[in-house]
């Protein structure tokens, strides 16, 4: 399939995006190192030439991944997608959460961006990722003690000096798009998309149609609950933020959803996941899909995703699946 453009930019991404928040452990319970370069390598072999990660996923160490995964490669042979905004060597701008790092160490993690950090946190990104530039770099949240204008300038001065070829937010809503834009003209916004999250539809991609945004979709699975293979928390590892997140949800109305896409499924001889990935970049807007993977055959499974054309008359079907509420 082909890549997307990403807005009025010169970048395209790979409809299947590498989300690269799990390998850096962080949240999810650990990870091994060999199996997260496999994963990496295993989907650029299969077609997946973008990766989405971010300082704070393992404080660095997905970053790093990324960069060992691919050194030997062309630098134009992919795309890296990384971030800002979130910091943990500070408190300064909102604070987020209490957490622990990898070894288990207290840490406390702050949403900043201010332009000067900016600027230095993003020579760190290109150390850790091993090249001179990044295609697309994200404001990572928005940060209510910073005014708007500041990241958006910073974002244009690392236009300007070639450490980034793309810029755009992540987690914005219309509003906070309008007031960004006045300062540079965005090409992304990385939001929460899924078939049990879809509140974007009201104002984001509206706004995204009319003033040529592209959508990238992070958690399309719902951090696995959409594959089918969790009931609930019961199978998840200490430390697995999954454990509390997966309660929101109506499983009840989860399973008659999944019931029904499994039955679909097998007319595109694919898996539930496989479908529900393929639904998210079919929708309006949506440029890419965030998948992560955990070791080379998830990478691969994820990738084949990439060639599945859904009919505008499934497409319809699975919508009116569709639960208005999700949440229990």
């Amino acid at each position: 399939m082909m890549k997307r453009k990403l807005g009025n930019s010169n970048v395209s991404i790979t409809p299947v995006t590498m989300g690269a928040w799990a390998i850096g452990g962080w949240m999810w319970g650990g990870n091994e190192e060999k199996d997260s370069i496999a994963a990496i390598q295993a989907y650029v072999a299969n077609g997946v030439t973008s990766i989405d990660t971010a300082p704070v996923y393992g404080f660095g160490y997905s970053e790093e991944l990324v960069g060992k995964a691919i050194k030997n490669y062309n630098r134009d042979k992919v795309q890296i997608l990384t971030k800002f905004g979130m910091v943990w060597d500070r408190e300064a701008g909102d604070f987020a959460m209490n957490s622990k790092d990898n070894n288990g160490n207290p840490i406390k993690v702050y949403r900043y961006a201010g332009y000067d950090k900016i600027i230095t946190d993003v020579e760190l990104s290109l150390q850790r990722l091993q090249t001179d530039y990044v295609d697309l770099i994200q404001l990572h949240w928005p940060d209510t003690t910073t005014p708007i204008e500041e990241p958006m300038r910073a974002m244009e001065k690392l236009l300007k000096d070639g450490k980034a070829k793309a810029i755009g937010v992540c987690n914005y809503n219309a509003a906070q798009l309008i007031e960004a834009e006045q300062t540079v003209k965005l090409n992304s916004n990385q939001v929460p998309y899924s078939m049990l999250r879809r509140h974007i539809e009201a104002d984001v991609i509206p706004y995204a149609q009319q003033y040529n945004l592209s959508i990238i979709a992070y958690s399309p699975m719902e951090r696995g609950l959409l594959t089918g293979k969790y009931k609930g928390a019961e199978t998840l590892t200490e430390g697995d933020h999954r454990s509390s997140y997966f309660k929101r949800f109506d499983m009840e109305k989860v399973q008659k959803l999944l019931g029904n896409l499994k039955e679909l499924s097998t007319k595109y001889t694919v898996s539930v996941s496989q479908l529900v990935l393929a639904w998210t970049f079919h929708q309006p807007t949506v440029a890419a899909a965030l998948a992560g993977a955990r070791n080379a055959q998830q990478a691969e499974e994820n990738a084949k995703t990439m060639h599945i054309k859904i009919s505008e008359e499934d497409l319809n079907l699975i919508r009116s699946w569709l639960p208005e509420k999700a949440f229990a």
